[in-house]
């Protein structure tokens, strides 16, 4: 068989091809950004203009009750959850991953009073770093970082003076995905408490938090969520510690009554204390709009498709664009692969901005590296083979 014929293969026995129709994908381009901005989905321009026209526009301040705006980072946060295997009440949506992250750092180190080391990945997305080092500051911890392949070995010799470790489940560059349970786990054992930043995971790769005991968990929504530009982000918080859970941003929407206008803080009970302030409606109206599409598909679909994709590319690579200067940077065992496929080439910058010219849009990442995010939900292995055949007529 042709690479063609397989593509046309595997598309005609795709259960989730109808879900393409859900997504407003412009006539002639192949979108494979998925994983830094996922593709509109078509219920969330009708469904915000609702919010603005009628809720907004003609209930107005009411909407806060009659509306459910007060309840949407708990709502919301819990249709997330779905997708990453915790059980209702764990999830809050709200502010940004970065806002998340720092709030699940500091609490997160506030369950471990005493112990002086944070341990971060050393390979880790930049703002993770970032917070990371401030949030040690703060503390007065000291920050350790290691590569995520000596990680689990990094955690037994911090001993009993590990606080928190706290790393991507996918790495933003390759696509590796990492064993969370195992380093978990291994955290656990060495008496800390773990964060995992999930943004290149979340409604690509099916999760488990609750059944492999991830203690805290943030995430954007706008990448395979396909949340919208700035989509507010999520955390996660295991119930298990809800009840000493010390949030450092303590805002009036965590308070127990908000509208006691109480002088002192008196935390809200469960997850609903992990809020901060006003949340942004409008922002959360879009993603759960978008959060439609995924209604009746199971993340072990989604899975099963998003491997299918990746392996297809690798395969075209090998066979259409051998001796032309790319390498596949993305590990090549299945259990070892997110959802994105991302190759190295000197003229990477060049190349990436070719594509797009033509219709084919990825991104890269520094110094040389062309990175494909797949969205099972919209990429089918047509544009996966279209994209590897423009790659090889640009080279």
């Amino acid at each position: 068989m042709t690479t063609a014929e397989i593509a046309a293969k595997l598309d005609a026995h795709d259960p989730l091809a109808p879900a393409r129709d859900r997504f407003l994908l412009p006539a002639g381009t192949v979108y494979l950004d998925g994983n830094s901005l996922g593709a509109l989905p078509a219920k969330v321009a009708r469904t915000v203009g609702h919010t603005i026209t009628k809720q907004w526009g003609e209930d107005l301040i009411t909407s806060w009750f009659r509306g459910g705006w007060l309840r949407l980072p708990l709502t919301v946060g819990d249709r997330i959850g779905r997708l990453l295997g915790a059980g209702p009440g764990q999830t809050v949506v709200g502010d940004t991953t970065s806002v998340q992250l720092f709030n699940a750092l500091i609490a997160a180190a506030r369950l471990r009073p005493g112990r002086r080391v944070l341990l971060m990945d050393a390979g880790g997305f930049p703002t993770d770093r970032y917070l990371a080092a401030s949030a040690a500051r703060l503390l007065g911890l000291e920050l350790r970082e290691a590569p995520m392949d000596r990680f689990a070995e990094a955690v037994r010799a911090a001993g009993d003076q590990l606080a928190v470790a706290t790393a991507s489940a996918v790495d933003f560059r390759t696509g590796e995905l990492w064993d969370l349970a195992g380093l978990t786990r291994a955290t656990h054992d060495a008496g800390g408490v773990v964060v995992w930043d999930l943004s290149h995971a979340t409604g690509a790769v099916p999760l488990a938090l609750d059944r492999d005991g991830i203690d805290f968990a943030v995430g954007c929504s706008y990448k395979f969520l396909s949340g919208g530009p700035g989509a507010p982000a999520y955390g996660y918080v295991a119930r298990r510690h809800h009840d000493r859970l010390d949030h450092p941003l303590t805002g009036w929407h965590g308070h127990a009554d908000p509208f006691a206008m109480e002088p002192s803080y008196r935390p809200a009970d469960g997850i609903a204390r992990y809020r901060s302030g006003t949340p942004h409606i409008l922002s959360l109206v879009a993603l759960d709009a978008a959060l439609d599409a995924f209604c009746d598909v199971e993340p072990e679909q989604i899975r099963a498709k998003s491997l299918s994709l990746s392996a297809f590319f690798i395969d075209c690579v090998d066979e259409h664009l051998a001796g032309r200067g790319f390498d596949v940077v993305t590990p090549r065992e299945p259990q070892r692969r997110g959802s994105q496929v991302t190759l190295r080439h000197k003229d990477a910058e060049e190349l990436m901005a070719t594509l797009i010219e033509r219709g084919f849009i990825g991104d890269v990442r520094p110094p040389n590296l062309l990175r494909f995010g797949l969205n099972a939900l919209y990429v089918s292995h047509a544009d996966v083979l279209a994209t590897v055949r423009e790659l090889h007529a640009l080279t």
